[in-house]
């Protein structure tokens, strides 16, 4: 489970085309934290930049729901379970 903050950086999901030449997601920023799996968004493509409130976030281990949702970046679910680069903890490193 990530926590979601405001702020954040996640993918918003429309029903629509999904395809190597027109992928559905789109940027969008956390602007206001509900609980854990509904936040809202601002969320921005190539027209500009949309409110959206009330929007289900998917966490890693959660189903795809129909219709609007958001997700995290797979960057983010990988940081959060602490392999994202390989370096080592803060400290652990003798100089």
């Amino acid at each position: 489970m990530i926590t979601p903050t405001v702020g954040r950086i996640v993918w918003f999901y429309t029903d629509g085309i999904g395809t190597s030449e027109y992928r559905n997601e789109k940027a969008a920023i956390v602007t206001r934290v509900w609980n854990d799996r509904m936040v809202n968004l601002c969320v921005f493509d190539d027209t500009g930049a949309t409110p959206k409130t009330s929007v289900p976030l998917v966490q890693p281990e959660d189903e795809k729901p129909a219709g609007e949702y958001c997700a995290w970046m797979p960057y983010q679910v990988v940081k959060a379970s602490g392999s994202e680069s390989g370096e080592k903890a803060a400290g652990s490193q003798t100089i």
